[in-house]
């Protein structure tokens, strides 16, 4: 018989961005809120304190910052011809572990969507029409606007802490930001960085190609900053460690830097770590949720928490698993396309060209995770779709941000990756090499989809979720096509050495190189139950009570990293919570 707790107007799963921002947002509401957080507490202090937390070998390779595979996993297949394995070694993607989540190590690279790529299906049909939508390609609207959105990412903008320069205010094209990006009732809560010297190499070529150049959007401040919430930010120092780390500086976009210093001042807020949620417990009508179980490690015990309302904020795979454990909605069924629960799994479509100068120096140690400038002229709402023969866009970026010397020491093909050739190479070409990087679309496919493993099982004895998912064709001819649009322009900046990394067309997908932490779908939002897992406002069709909130949410992965989507998604939820449902629970519509 599980321990059973007090009875809370609200449970939290999972304190990363999107737990923290329903956790201070309904605290204000007076509301009595515990999170559960199955990893350990971390703050900058004493966690990230330098000089412990730039710790390469520690942080970089032995990734301690991540989800160890024996606390979750998932088992991997390309399609459902192959039995899938268990993911044992972090590779391909690194969910984070602990307070804070994932948001602790990425990069602070921050991007909303353009307003096309939240209608992308009624984009293409009203341009090309649905003929040309690949078979098997899972293409849908979102239930919501950009119109509907862009307060709230302007909300999440400001508790972030963003640095940028609006491209389109108001519906202002400004010279010097992106003019393809969505209008912006606000400028950006900072200005953008300085930018470091191969980013302005990329700036002046693709401007004399025509292009249109911008400083990325980071999540880093360029200055002195305090949010909304009073949280203080300080600028920069270009220090190189942010992906995979934690910010010793207060410099990088957090859920500690921007909302859970001024939380755990609130007297109607706990949070419990070491607690592992299990499931989510159902009214015996189905309709409604009771609470959660889980796991106190502490104590070796399960324990029922009882809630009014059940907010499922924990990582996109993390979610997918939970609901489909607990039955919060049907699981999907690929051959007969009914179910939800699974649907419309995406990931990221990345490239880039690398380029070697004998007489540059780079100073690759200077730094941040978000630098660089950046063009959108190769994005979804630029590319002609009918004549190009994909749906899809990227953007494409350039600017040193991450100069440790163990993971990024780029060399020329061919140079021997150990022994004398091995250092000879090094001092060779240290310092002296720059990359431009394709940052892709992918699109939701039947094929690509999550759902419980017949055979594998977790510590718990739930079984492990099985991700059948392989690289299609449709997002593997953008690529190509991202190729023969930025080889010329790395040419044009005529490097000693050049050579470009691109997935050819029938490229097998790999769970072992890291690729990006970008996974997406799985509890999709739509206008129905028969359509996706949640509406649009984050709420689940099976059960009112229960909100899943984070990147399960997309329909398909845009070509932007997810954080904007996932925080203006978020302070969406919670704004229809406190003006509509908490009066009132019910199904929204």
């Amino acid at each position: 018989m599980a321990r059973q707790e007090k009875k809370k107007d609200v449970v939290i799963v999972g304190l990363g961005w999107t737990g923290s921002i329903a956790g201070i947002e309904l605290a204000q509401e007076g509301l009595d809120i515990v999170a559960l957080e199955r990893g350990h507490d971390q703050d900058t202090v004493p966690n990230f304190e330098y000089p412990q937390q730039i710790d390469e070998l520690k942080y970089g390779v032995r990734l301690k910052m991540m989800q160890k595979p024996s606390q979750q996993t998932v088992t991997v297949r390309r399609n459902d011809g192959e039995t899938a394995l268990p993911y044992r070694s972090l590779g391909s993607f690194l969910p984070g572990n602990g307070v804070g989540g994932a948001g602790t190590h990425w990069n602070g690279l921050n991007w909303r969507p353009q307003e096309v790529e939240l209608k992308l299906r009624s984009h293409v049909r009203d341009n090309w029409g649905e003929q040309i939508i690949p078979e098997g390609m899972n293409l849908r609207d979102y239930p919501v606007s950009y119109d509907e959105l862009e307060p709230f990412f302007t909300q999440f903008e400001k508790v972030a802490g963003i640095s940028g320069y609006a491209g389109n205010l108001n519906g202002e094209i400004r010279e010097g930001g992106n003019p393809f990006e969505g209008w912006r009732s606000e400028d950006f809560p900072m200005p953008p960085l300085p930018t470091t010297y191969d980013s302005a190499k990329f700036q002046e070529a693709a401007k004399a190609m025509g292009y249109h150049p911008f400083p990325a959007s980071a999540g880093i401040a360029s200055t002195a900053y305090v949010n909304p919430y009073g949280m203080q930010m300080g600028p920069c120092n270009f220090c190189g460690f942010c992906e995979r780390y934690g910010c010793y500086q207060y410099s990088k976009s957090s859920p500690q830097t921007a909302i859970l210093g001024a939380l755990k001042r609130m007297p109607n807020f706990e949070y419990r770590t070491g607690s592992e949620v299990l499931r989510v417990e159902l009214a015996e009508d189905g309709k409604t949720a009771t609470g959660v179980t889980y796991w106190d490690e502490a104590a070796q015990e399960e324990v029922f928490q009882p809630a009014d309302i059940v907010i499922l904020s924990s990582y996109q795979l993390n979610n997918v698993h939970l609901m489909l454990l607990s039955g919060l909605g049907e699981a999907y069924n690929p051959l007969t396309g009914e179910g939800t629960l699974g649907k419309n799994y995406a990931y990221q479509m990345n490239g880039g060209v690398s380029m070697f100068f004998k007489d540059a120096e780079f100073n690759p140690f200077v730094g941040h995770g978000a630098n660089g400038m950046v063009i959108d002229d190769f994005s979804i709402s630029q590319n002609d779709f009918g004549a190009e023969g994909f749906i899809g866009g990227s953007y494409w970026r350039a600017g040193t941000f991450n100069g440790q010397p163990i993971r990024n020491m780029p060399l020329p093909k061919g140079t021997p990756s150990w022994g004398a050739g091995w250092k000879e190479g090094i001092g060779e070409w240290y310092g002296h090499a720059m990359s431009i990087g394709s940052h892709g679309s992918h699109m939701s496919y039947a094929n690509n989809h999550l759902d419980l493993d017949p055979t594998y099982t977790d510590r718990h004895g739930r079984p492990l979720m099985r991700m059948t998912f392989n690289w299609q064709d449709n997002d593997l001819k953008m690529n190509q096509f991202m190729k023969s649009k930025m080889e010329p322009l790395a040419a044009s900046m005529n490097p000693d050495i050049m050579q470009a990394g691109f997935k050819n067309i029938g490229a097998q997908y790999d769970v072992r190189p890291y690729q990006t932490t970008h996974n997406t779908g799985g509890h999709i939002m739509a206008e129905n139950a028969r359509e996706g897992a949640v509406n649009r406002y984050s709420q689940t069709f099976k059960a009112h009570n229960v909100f899943a909130m984070g990147a399960g949410n997309f329909v398909q992965n845009t070509q932007y990293n997810p954080t904007g989507l996932v925080g203006g998604l978020a302070y969406h939820t919670v704004h229809a919570i406190r003006t509509q449902y908490l009066s009132n629970p019910r199904p929204l519509v």
